[in-house]
């Protein structure tokens, strides 16, 4: 089920106001937009996504840490998904590599890669 334009929109304007703050919680090291996943599978039902290094016990938790199930009637999914390491030196030098390789290809006179140089 795709979500309609209305619930896309309601999903962004919470998201934005209780993003900060869900940043300041306990392991939390991302906040976005997805569908719920149970047991492993992704279901159809649109929610803010809060993700965590790792799930703990809301009873192990400060309760100002301890994230709600939903926020202002929207539903709330934490997911686990470990520490996030941005990687953008690596993906410079990927990209840098990458476009020197075919540079040197016989008849290779230019590179588009889709994306722009960061």
């Amino acid at each position: 089920m795709t979500p309609s334009s209305e619930n896309i929109r309601r999903l962004r304007s919470v998201k934005a106001a209780y993003e900060a703050e869900l940043m300041r919680r306990a392991n939390v090291v991302g906040v976005g937009i997805g569908m719920r996943v149970r047991n492993g599978q992704p279901t159809d039902e649109p929610v803010i996504v809060v993700s965590v290094t790792h799930k703990v016990p809301p009873s192990l938790l400060r309760a100002q840490d301890v994230i709600p199930a939903e926020l202002d009637g929207v539903p709330v999914d934490v997911q686990d998904t470990g520490s996030l390491t941005a990687l953008v030196e690596r993906v410079r030098q990927a990209k840098q590599v990458h476009a020197s390789q075919l540079l040197r290809k016989r008849n290779v006179v230019g590179v588009g890669l889709g994306y722009k140089m960061v």
